[in-house]
This record gives structure tokens, C-alpha cells and sequence, in this order.
């Protein structure tokens, strides 16, 4: 078995970081006990691009217990944890390619390691295995009856590619189910955000003003767990519903070009290129920390920072100081990666269980399905987004109410007025 991972005798460290999370994740283990007796994908091929944590851990076990043969790469260079790596291949024999810190070659020659498997499955989070997949290997497209996406910016991609018919199989956007973007995105971004914020600085949030970029539902969880915190919060938007939205939430609105001149953090959630630019950096007041939290590092203009710069280092780990012209100081957390995943350790497991779980059930919902489904993408099944909720309310011991057969008529008539 291939496979490329900085060391296996990390083994046994990453098997008790998994059993942790798995405590938290019983909507997956319930779903990898009816699979393990199942087997739903007996003979196929899954390829995953994923974080490689702790939580993509379970998901693969799940997968593998489903009777796939499973190929794991890393889907950022940062964000692989290399004790779970390690403990992949030792304990259960996945061939995994991801090494914390790799460069940008091996993270491709990773992409196409996976690719090699010969997926009949794609598992996405940033639409990159993808995207590989139909620019240099359009030969392995016969082979594969769809795939999932895990996060907004890969969907995005992946609409983009449908809308220009270059997308060449259906893809299940996980990212929107609502029972992944209304808890992870929201809770599970904005809690790891600020914790990797934290590792990497051990800097006061308390009375700082915190600059975020992008109300979406990342941002909104961000902008909560910063205001909790203590922060002074500025939301920096394109969108003007949006920005309506985040006045009335009682946070203060602006362009970016006035929150760089009084930012004392700045995080960009927004999925897109060049948030902050040259312009930007030039008005920041010394001492800045600007970070990143969408999906990839694009959205921090870096070379333009070097640009203007006279003097960079490494200040401590995770933190680059960036000195400009004028001596002004400029920190930039995570090389502009994932924050909440380069200096930290990503969603916790109790939100990433809702997540894996829709990719999960929609791998399975592809093995039987993928013949009805033409190359778009499509939103995950409501009854499966509605089964997950079922299921983790009551990992949680929560019930809750049924309609009377006197509701159900009513709601389903027009002619029952006052």
C-alpha cells in the first residue's frame, strides 16, 4: 500500500485523538454501525480531499466500514494533524497523503496520488481534487458516478463549473445541507477561528477592534464568538442585504478601506480573491494581525504585502511579522491559511458530526441514485438533512413535538380560515 505521511510511529498518539473525537460524534458511529453491516459501497472507490483530522478520521473509518476502498489526501498544507495521518495507515490500512507543513508541489503530487486510486467517489473540500480531476485526468471520468463538496468556496467553483458545462458528473454541495452550514459554518467556524487566533498570538480580544470580512454564515459565527469575547466588532460587505443584516445584529458596518485604519484584528470569511490589498496594508495601524478563515489563502493579498515590506520573519510560531517602509509592523497568522485549522485544530467534533455525516449518507445516496442525476450540483436530500437533526437531538437527549392529525389538516388545506 502507497502512501505519505511524516511518521507512522505517531501512530498511537493520533488513535487517542481519534477515540476523543469520536465521544463526540454519535450520529457518524451510528451511521458506521448500519453501514459496517450493510455495506452500501462494497467494490467502490472513494477519493477524498479533506482536512485530515481527527473528524475526517471517523468519516473515512465510516466509509471504509462501508465497504469502500477509501485514498486520503490533504485538502490544505496546513491542516493535516500527522498523528491521524499516521494512525490511518498503521491501524487501518487507508492510504493517506498528507503532511502538515508540505509545499505546494507535494500537495498537488498528493491530489494526483488519490486520483491514482481511480475513484468511482469524490470527496471535496475546495473543489481542487476535482478541478485536477478534469483538467489532467479526464480519462478517470467514465469512472466516477459523482461526488460531495464540502465547503462554500468549493460549491461556488462547482456551480461555476456546471454553468459553463464543463462540469462532468454530479456533485452533492454537503456544504449546503442545513444541517452542516446553519451549525458548522456558523458555530464551528467562529469557536475555532478565535481559538487558532488565540494559539497563535496569546493577544487580548477584549476591547480590541475586531475587523471581519463577510457576513456570511461564517461571519456571523465569527463575529458572535468575537463580540463574547469582548471585541468591538466592524463588518467589512459587498452584499447590502447582508450588511443590512449585520447593523440590525448590532455591529458596526464600513468599507475596508475605513477598518484598516482602526482594526486591531482582521479576519476574511468571504470565499473570494484579494479582500486585503496593497491599499489596505499601507493605512493599518503598526501592530496589526490579519488572518484568514475562508477556505484558501487567496483571499489576503500576501505578495503584495512582501511587496511593501523591507523585512519579514517568523516572529513565533504561526505568526509572520512583516515589517513596512515606515517600520510598521504587520502580522500575518497561518502563512493566510485556514486559521482555525493551521494554528489550531479545526471545528470540534460535536459540529464536524453533522458534517461528515452528510457526506456519509451522501455517498450512499450516489450509489443508488447517481443514474437519476445529471452533471450539476444538487442540494443533499431533505430527508437526509432532516434524519441527521432526528438523530443528533437525540444523542442529545432532546425530544420534541409531532403534529396532531387536526394540525396536519390544517396545514395542508386552504379553506380552514380564522
Amino acid at each position: 500500500m502507497e502512501y505519505d505521511v511524516k511518521d507512522l510511529s505517531l501512530s498511537h498518539v493520533g488513535k487517542g485523538m481519534v477515540e476523543w473525537a469520536a465521544k463526540s460524534m454519535p450520529v457518524l458511529k451510528d451511521i458506521m454501525d448500519r453501514f459496517s453491516k450493510e455495506k452500501p459501497l462494497t467494490g467502490f472507490v472513494v477519493g477524498a480531499c479533506l482536512h485530515v483530522t481527527t473528524e475526517t478520521a471517523m468519516l473515512v473509518i465510516t466509509l471504509k466500514q462501508a465497504g469502500a476502498d477509501v485514498f486520503l489526501c490533504a485538502s490544505n498544507p496546513l491542516s493535516t494533524q500527522d498523528a491521524v495521518a499516521a494512525y490511518l495507515v498503521s491501524e487501518h490500512k487507508i492510504p493517506v497523503f498528507a503532511i502538515k507543513g508540505e509545499d505546494n508541489d507535494t500537495y498537488y503530487k498528493h491530489i494526483e496520488s488519490v486520483l491514482e486510486g481511480g475513484p468511482n467517489i469524490t470527496m471535496d473540500d475546495g473543489a481542487d481534487l476535482v478541478s485536477t480531476l478534469h483538467t489532467r485526468h479526464k480519462d478517470l471520468i467514465g469512472g466516477v458516478i459523482g461526488g460531495s463538496e464540502e465547503t462554500t468556496t468549493g460549491v461556488i467553483r462547482l456551480k461555476a463549473m456546471a454553468e459553463q458545462g464543463a462540469l462532468a458528473y454530479p456533485i452533492i454541495a454537503v456544504n449546503d445541507a442545513k444541517t452542516k452550514f446553519l451549525f458548522d459554518n456558523r458555530y464551528g467556524t467562529g469557536q475555532s477561528t478565535i481559538d487558532g487566533i488565540i494559539r497563535a498570538t496569546n493577544r487580548l480580544i477584549a476591547g480590541a477592534n475586531f475587523v471581519v470580512s463577510g457576513y456570511g454564515w461564517c461571519g456571523k459565527g465569527l463575529a458572535r464568538r468575537a463580540q463574547g469575547m469582548g471585541a468591538n466588532v466592524i463588518i467589512t460587505e459587498i452584499d447590502p442585504l447582508a450588511a443590512l443584516e449585520a447593523t440590525m445584529d448590532g455591529f458596526r458596518v464600513m468599507p475596508m478601506e475605513e477598518a484598516a485604519t482602526i482594526g486591531d484584528f482582521f479576519c476574511t470569511v468571504t470565499g473570494d480573491c484579494s479582500v486585503l490589498r496593497k491599499e489596505h496594508f499601507l493605512t493599518m495601524k503598526d501592530g496589526a494581525i490579519v488572518a484568514n478563515s475562508g477556505h484558501f489563502n487567496v483571499e489576503i493579498g500576501i505578495e503584495s504585502l512582501e511587496e511593501i515590506s523591507k523585512a519579514h520573519r517568523e516572529i513565533r510560531p504561526f505568526v509572520e511579522e512583516y515589517t513596512l517602509e515606515d517600520g510598521r509592523n504587520i502580522y500575518l497568522l497561518a502563512q493566510g491559511r485556514l486559521v482555525n485549522l493551521g494554528a489550531a485544530e479545526g471545528h470540534p467534533s460535536a459540529v464536524m458530526d453533522m458534517s461528515f455525516a452528510n457526506q456519509a449518507l451522501s455517498a450512499e445516496y450516489l450509489r443508488y441514485n447517481s443514474d437519476k442525476l445529471r452533471p450539476d450540483v444538487y442540494p443533499v436530500p431533505e430527508d437526509i438533512d432532516k434524519n441527521i437533526a432526528r438523530l443528533k437531538l437525540e444523542s442529545m437527549g432532546i425530544k420534541i413535538d409531532t403534529l396532531t392529525p387536526e394540525q396536519e389538516k390544517y396545514l395542508s388545506s386552504w379553506n380552514m380560515g380564522t
